[in-house]
């Protein structure tokens, strides 16, 4: 099964123990980069288009579950508006 990232709609919500705000991602990202290179040799990336994009693994940083992490709707879009356990985590 693929892992897919949320959009501007969504957010990753871990069902073991509510966390809604803080994930480990591990990701696989092939880019291509426009560097526009100071004379100093100081390079300022421009322009960075994603090519390919592989989510290996999303782990919740609260209770360490990898295999309870969804994908739920913002609060604006129906979903959860507060986290589980508050501001500070379990």
């Amino acid at each position: 099964m693929a892992i897919t990232l949320p959009d501007v709609t969504s957010r990753f919500r871990c069902a073991h123990c509510g966390n809604l705000t803080r994930f480990d991602v591990v990701r696989t990202t092939r880019v291509s980069e426009f560097w526009h290179l100071a004379i100093s040799g100081e390079p300022v990336i421009e322009e960075s288009v994603v090519l390919e994009e592989s989510v290996e693994q999303v782990q919740c940083r609260w209770c360490s579950a990898t295999d309870r992490v969804e994908i739920v709707p913002r609060p604006e879009f129906g979903g959860p508006a507060q986290e589980a356990a508050g501001d500070g985590g379990p």
